[in-house]
């Protein structure tokens, strides 16, 4: 079985070598992972599944490349699944015409991090709440009421960015008031697809493009306006995980849409002295709120000359009990059960158990969904950094992803 190294094939090879001195030894098994580059695992199994390599029994994908790598593996068929075990995006995100071609491991999602302390005088300070009104109306075009960041949508979000930063707010107690990530990188896509969605926009519609869609205009046009007029840091046209975090931490930045796995480092008082006790979780700004929630999974080689004993191992990953190990040993599995009864594991897990499961979603899983996190991309940072129109910008996201979808 293929795996990456870090936390998850650390976590797995206890799940591992627990199965290999028990329960394999009843079925006649024994599971031997192979860690490879987490920078060039994907690009290694491409190679094997061209060349229909029978070297590997059990390979490692994810939500956004199960398409890509779909002519090659087996549908789960003969795997015992119950999908009612695990989140409905992570099984969504995994199956293709109807067939689960992957098991979900690990799930990665979105939250909205912001400081309680400054929400707080926001809610209860007058002063606060009237300049927040007279911001908001310059911004948004309405002297909008703060609210708590649990019933945030766009405009509120974009208002307390602008509220919360020097630049609009000279009496603001911090520089910037989110931290955008900006970079041109697929996985900065998911954070725009938060808020498309939460504007109940979409990439497709059946087997069209609808990227050109009034709804992305306007998250174009916020995240222009926040950068444009310095509501988040220049740096932000660079920035990925790392860089949001380090804004929060540096108590520069007043809330950010950052991944879940932030919390642990965002929460501890000897990685983040200065606002460990003063982080909040919400839902990301929308309505409905959405947030983008995708599997790391294992799928089973259709060149596999051990299909039996693969397909015995995987129904094992597939139980409560394997992933209840897996989360002893740091995983992050996609069973909202596993993860409540765990969270003092990691606190992390009931906040992901509940959001996953109300707002999660999974982006159209087709043959060219990564290429699409790529080229969508591309096509929107120069908009999203004020360089391009929005229509411009639009119009080529929206080509590239239909000429992928066609292919």
């Amino acid at each position: 079985m293929v795996l990456w190294p870090g936390p998850e094939g650390d976590a797995m090879q206890e799940v591992v070598d627990d199965y290999n001195s028990g329960q394999g030894v009843d079925d006649g098994i024994a599971v031997e992972m192979v860690l490879l580059s987490r920078d060039d695992t994907f690009a290694r199994e491409t190679t094997e599944i061209g060349s229909q390599s029978s070297a590997m029994d059990i390979y490692f994908v994810a939500t956004y490349n199960v398409g890509f790598f779909e002519p090659g593996l087996e549908p789960l068929t003969n795997v015992t699944v119950d999908e009612a075990d695990y989140f409905d995006a992570a099984i969504s995100g995994l199956t293709i015409d109807d067939q689960l071609y992957a098991l979900p491991l690990d799930i990665s999602n979105h939250f909205l991090y912001y400081r309680t302390d400054l929400i707080d005088q926001l809610l209860s300070d007058p002063g606060w709440q009237q300049s927040y009104r007279d911001v908001a109306e310059q911004v948004v075009g309405t002297a909008l009421d703060p609210k708590v960041p649990e019933e945030w949508d766009i405009d509120d979000y974009h208002a307390a960015a602008a509220f919360f930063s020097t630049a609009a707010n000279s009496e603001s107690p911090t520089e910037y008031g989110t931290a955008l990530q900006l970079k041109t990188s697929p996985f900065n896509t998911t954070f725009f697809n938060d808020l498309l969605w939460g504007l109940g926009g979409e990439w497709t519609d059946g087997d069209t493009a609808v990227l050109d869609s009034p709804e992305a205009g306007v998250v174009n046009e916020v995240y222009a306006d926040i950068y444009s007029k310095g509501y988040t840091s220049p740096d932000a046209a660079q920035a990925e995980f790392a860089e949001t975090n380090a804004a929060l931490q540096s108590g520069s930045t007043a809330f950010a849409v950052q991944w879940s796995a932030a919390y642990a480092e965002l929460t501890d008082p000897e990685r983040s002295p200065e606002i460990a006790d003063k982080i909040g979780v919400a839902p990301i700004p929308g309505d409905p709120h959405r947030t983008h929630a995708h599997s790391l999974a294992v799928a089973l080689n259709k060149y596999s000359e051990n299909k039996e004993a693969a397909e015995t191992w995987l129904s094992y990953l597939a139980t409560p009990e394997a992933m209840t190990k897996y989360a002893e040993a740091g995983g992050i599995p996609s069973m909202p059960e596993v993860l409540a009864a765990n969270v003092d594991k990691n606190a992390s897990f009931a906040l992901i158990a509940d959001q996953v499961a109300e707002y999660g979603y999974a982006p159209p899983i087709f043959p060219g969904t990564f290429q699409a996190m790529t080229s969508i991309a591309e096509a929107l940072n120069p908009a999203w950094v004020g360089i391009e129109s929005s229509d411009d910008a639009l119009a080529k996201a929206n080509s590239s992803l239909q000429e992928l979808l066609d292919q």
